[in-house]
């Protein structure tokens, strides 16, 4: 349903900064895409929906239903947006417009994206707003996002992207600055909302145990690039790119035995200082002379997982002296 091909987005047309992305989503099925902060994540989606400010300019495909959206006009992607992508952004309380009540903005959308006007908005508004769990719909109508707590804001952008009954949902950190009860209950409503509607899912984190939760695949991001792609089970249980094994070696373990946390050593390289090769080889702990020179693409490492690695067939896998994934699996309880 919605694909991605060679897309690139780059800073005044010099500086590259998501680089050749090659992804696709199926009708109903739910990805995730993680990785450190910088490394692309919320850029690439942000593009892929013509939603980034002057100054950066994109390449490539985002093919919808075989449409390319990036030819559209202004015009015409605004019927994409809210009504066939969706987007849950990262911080609830700036997305929302502080000087509209909730009511109007919830409304705005209805009329937009499904032509509900009058009482019938009104009581698709209130159904939004039972729906995400916010009670006392009324009320909470009228009131300004200033007088919502962040959980509950967090409910408001979830019920303003299900108000135009979009085919696919991207969300963005949905449980930043949540604590854990309240980050529980968004995951359960996410959860719970795609297997009522069949809406397909993009989950955007930084946390390897809320996606491996949540969707079918994983993608990991590195630097602007897809370093390797799975099924969620075996990204978690035998993952085979280098950078991929430290984010899992770095996971706390809450059952069994303390053991210290392995960290990535480094940081995300500014785009503009990422060298020919790959870009994660300075930290890499297996990396070889030639990894600073040859940039790898996305090979077969196994049935449907891909990753991009020049050394991908020296490698130990899990459980063969590398890292165990499996503490952490358990931990994010991922279905069978």
């Amino acid at each position: 349903m919605l694909r991605l091909n060679d897309f690139t987005v780059s800073l005044r047309g010099e500086v590259p900064v998501v680089r050749g992305i090659d992804l696709s989503l199926g009708r109903g099925e739910a990805l995730g895409i993680v990785g450190e902060s910088g490394c692309g994540k919320s850029l690439t989606w942000l593009a892929a929906l013509s939603l980034l400010g002057q100054g950066m300019t994109t390449s490539g495909e985002v093919l919808l239903d075989g449409r390319d959206i990036t030819r559209l006009s202004e015009r015409d992607m605004t019927r994409i947006r809210g009504g066939r992508i969706a987007l849950i952004f990262q911080d609830p309380s700036s997305a929302l417009n502080p000087v509209q009540r909730i009511g109007t903005q919830l409304k705005e959308v209805l009329r937009l994206h499904r032509g509900l006007r009058g009482g019938q908005a009104q009581r698709e508004a209130l159904r939004l707003l039972d729906r995400v769990g916010i009670a006392d719909g009324p009320r909470r109508l009228q009131q300004y996002s200033h007088e919502f707590s962040g959980g509950m804001n967090q409910r408001v952008m979830i019920a303003l992207a299900l108000a135009g009954e979009p085919d696919v949902l991207v969300a963005d950190e949905p449980t930043t600055a949540l604590d854990a009860t309240i980050q529980a209950q968004i995951l359960d409503l996410i959860r719970d909302i795609r297997r009522e509607t069949g809406m397909a899912l993009i989950l955007i984190s930084h946390d390897i145990g809320v996606v491996g939760d949540l969707c079918d695949r994983i993608a990991v991001m590195y630097a602007g690039r897809i370093v390797e792609t799975a099924a969620t089970r075996d990204l978690l249980t035998r993952p085979r790119h280098p950078y991929t094994q430290g984010l899992l070696a770095a996971l706390p373990v809450l059952e069994g035995p303390r053991r210290r946390l392995t960290p990535i050593p480094g940081t995300v390289p500014a785009p503009a200082a990422i060298s020919a090769g790959c870009a994660f080889a300075p930290r890499c702990p297996a990396a070889a002379e030639q990894c600073g020179r040859e940039l790898p693409g996305l090979v077969l490492a196994a049935q449907d997982q891909r990753a991009a690695c020049l050394r991908l067939g020296e490698l130990p896998l899990p459980g063969s002296g590398s890292i165990d994934a499996a503490p952490a699996l358990r931990q994010m309880e991922v279905p069978a």
